[in-house]
């Protein structure tokens, strides 16, 4: 395939996106936008398989990884009950995640990947390794704790350490500071050391971020990850000099802020209160004991119809 005819089919494929994620709107539509997102993918993946940047000696390793990969995820989609959605869908940011940071590190090492880059150009190149590798790692991290709390194998209750605002401060600072020792590096293995402490002080920030959300914000947390894992795919776009990947990426990364903010609004919850952690409980608070107090009153019955009257002549229903 030409690379006139795989940026086509790319174009082709973001058009198929948009459609999708305006189909998932509406509840009536939301077959369709699934099916224009499978569409969509589908173009994307032969246009990127069949085009002009892979090699036929990498074809046997794409394919071979595109079936392992395929049977996992329909095996999965197969067996995951609807009420672990949310698990899988935590549990496949993670692997957003983690393949950002793959690709971030293999760009860096690969000679021929920057070549070609010099001055600013360089700099902006490896600058954008760097932040990838960043926001992988916290999506990797974050997702896998966010899949463990919904799964039930780690505990709802929020993990709150002392000072842990500062400790996300330092570690930022710390982020920063080894950001500047990498741009500064003047070989692979000279750059190599403060790439690796960034994306271990990252893994530990994705961590204890979630950590610290409440087991009852955990579909807010998956949005927010959901979002974190579209910007990671939009640096590895740039990473890869992949168009694609870059307007797919940040539709991802937009639309999934905008919902993490549209569902803090609905449940009554700061979306900065969110994502600094400490909100959110394990579940809704127990009901009183047998020998407890009981409701006192009057009951007053009603019937379906005076219920759906009530409810139509209402301005606002809380």
């Amino acid at each position: 395939m030409s690379s006139s005819l795989a940026t086509v089919a790319y174009i082709g494929a973001t058009i198929l996106f948009i459609l999708s994620l305006g189909g998932l709107s509406n509840q009536s539509t939301a077959l369709r936008g699934n099916l224009y997102g499978m569409v969509g993918m589908t173009i994307a993946v032969l246009a990127t398989v069949l085009g002009p940047q892979v090699t036929a000696a990498g074809l046997p390793w794409i394919i071979a990884a595109m079936l392992i990969g395929g049977a996992i995820g329909l095996y999965a989609a197969r067996t995951v009950q609807m009420t672990q959605m949310p698990e899988l869908v935590a549990l496949m940011h993670s692997m957003v995640g983690l393949a950002a940071m793959l690709v971030g590190v293999a760009t860096f090492i690969d000679p021929e990947a920057s070549k070609g880059f010099e001055g600013a150009a360089r700099s902006i190149h490896e600058m954008e390794i760097y932040v990838g590798i960043f926001i992988g790692a916290v999506t990797f991290s974050g997702s896998v704790v966010a899949f463990g709390k919904l799964s039930g194998r780690i505990s709802g209750s929020p993990l709150l350490l002392p000072g842990r605002h500062w400790m996300n401060l330092a570690g930022l600072l710390v982020v920063i500071y080894f950001g500047r020792e990498f741009m500064n590096a003047h070989s692979i293995a000279e750059g190599m050391t403060p790439l690796m402490v960034m994306a271990v002080v990252a893994l530990l920030f994705g961590i204890h971020m979630v950590m610290a959300i409440g087991g009852a914000d955990m579909p807010v947390v998956v949005s927010m990850l959901n979002s974190y894992s579209g910007w990671a795919a939009a640096a590895t776009g740039f990473m890869l000099s992949n168009d694609l990947l870059i307007v797919v990426g940040a539709l991802v990364g937009s639309s999934g802020a905008i919902l993490s903010y549209i569902m803090c609004n609905a449940m009554n919850r700061s979306f900065i209160s969110v994502i600094a952690g400490g909100f959110g409980t394990t579940s809704a608070k127990p009901m009183a004991a047998a020998g407890g107090a009981q409701p006192v009153g009057e009951v007053t019955p009603i019937t379906a119809l005076e219920t759906a009257e009530l409810l139509r002549e209402a301005k606002s229903v809380i």
